[in-house]
C-alpha cells in the first residue's frame, strides 16, 4: 500500500498567519490526512490539539538542527507526535567547499545520534545550490551524503533539485532508500518562486521523479504560487491521484 500524500504546511503559510484552526480545516478538507510542520515548536502544544481536531498527523517537520540547541525542538517534536524532523536549509555559502560539507554532516550526524535517543529520525531538505555545486563532477549534495550516517535521511526537493541542473530521477535512483521523503512541485524551472506551478502542468518530469523513488512519502509543496494556492494544490492533488497517488 502507498504512502498517503503530505503537504508541507509553508505552503499556506498565509492562511495559518490569520488562523491556524481554519488553515488546517481546509487542509483537511482537500483530503489530507498527514501534514509536514514547520515553525511548530512554539505552537506545539496548539498544534497537537488541532491536529487532533482535523484527523491530521505529521508525516515528518521541519526545523532547524544543525549548531541548534535540540531540546526545545526535540520535546515540541514529541509533544505534536512528529517522528521524523527535517533540516529545511543550510545557506549556500556553506555548500562552496568540501570542508564546509564535512562540518554540516558532522553536525548533523550529532543531531541524529542525539535525536535517536529520543526515538527521532534526523533528515536534509535540499535547495538547488547543493546540486548546483559540484566537486570532481559530484554534486555537493551527493558528497553531503556519502558522510551522513545510515541513520539520517534525506528529503528530496525534486523541484529544486531539477533547478540546480539535476537529472532528478537518476539522481534519486543513486541516493535510494536513504531518499524517504521528497517534495512534488512544478513549474518553469527557475528560481521565481511565483512560477510555480501544479504537479504535471509545468517542466518538471514529475512523473518520473515518482517512479524513481517508490518509497519516498510524496510532500506537495508550493514555495509561492501566483494564484489561490488552495486551488494550486487542489489541481496538485488531483493530478497525483490520478496517476496512482493516495491520499
Amino acid at each position: 500500500m502507498s504512502k498517503p500524500l503530505s503537504i508541507q504546511l509553508y505552503t499556506v503559510r498565509n492562511a495559518i498567519a490569520q488562523d491556524l484552526d481554519s488553515a488546517l480545516e481546509r487542509v483537511a478538507g482537500l483530503g489530507f490526512t498527514t501534514i509536514e510542520l514547520y515553525d511548530f515548536v512554539e505552537r506545539a502544544d496548539e498544534y497537537a490539539r488541532l491536529l487532533a481536531k482535523h484527523g491530521l498527523r505529521p508525516s515528518s517537520a521541519h526545523v532547524h538542527l544543525v549548531d541548534q540547541n535540540l531540546d526545545a525542538v526535540f520535546a515540541a517534536a514529541k509533544t505534536v507526535g512528529v517522528t521524523t524532523i527535517i533540516e529545511p536549509l543550510i545557506v549556500p555559502e556553506r555548500w562552496k567547499s568540501i570542508g564546509d560539507i564535512i562540518d554540516i554532516a558532522t553536525s548533523l550526524n550529532l543531531a541524529s545520534s542525539l535525536a535517536a535517543k529520543e526515538g527521532l529520525t534526523v533528515g536534509y531538505h535540499n535547495h538547488a545550490w547543493e546540486l548546483e555545486n559540484s566537486f570532481d563532477g559530484i554534486s555537493a549534495l551527493e558528497e553531503f551524503e556519502a558522510l551522513l550516517d545510515p541513520a539520517v535521511v534525506l528529503e528530496v526537493d525534486t523541484y529544486w533539485a531539477t533547478v540546480g541542473g539535476a537529472d532528478t530521477d537518476a539522481l534519486l535512483e543513486r541516493l535510494g532508500n536513504r531518499v524517504q521523503f521528497i517534495h512534488v512541485k512544478d513549474g518553469d524551472i527557475s528560481k521565481v518562486d511565483k512560477n510555480q506551478q501544479p504537479a504535471g502542468s509545468g517542466r518538471v518530469p514529475v512523473l518520473e521523479i515518482l517512479a524513481a523513488a517508490p518509497q519516498a512519502v510524496r510532500v506537495v509543496e508550493f514555495d509561492d504560487y501566483d494564484g489561490d494556492v488552495f486551488d494550486g494544490i487542489a489541481q496538485s492533488v488531483a493530478f497525483l491521484t490520478a496517476n496512482g497517488e493516495t491520499l
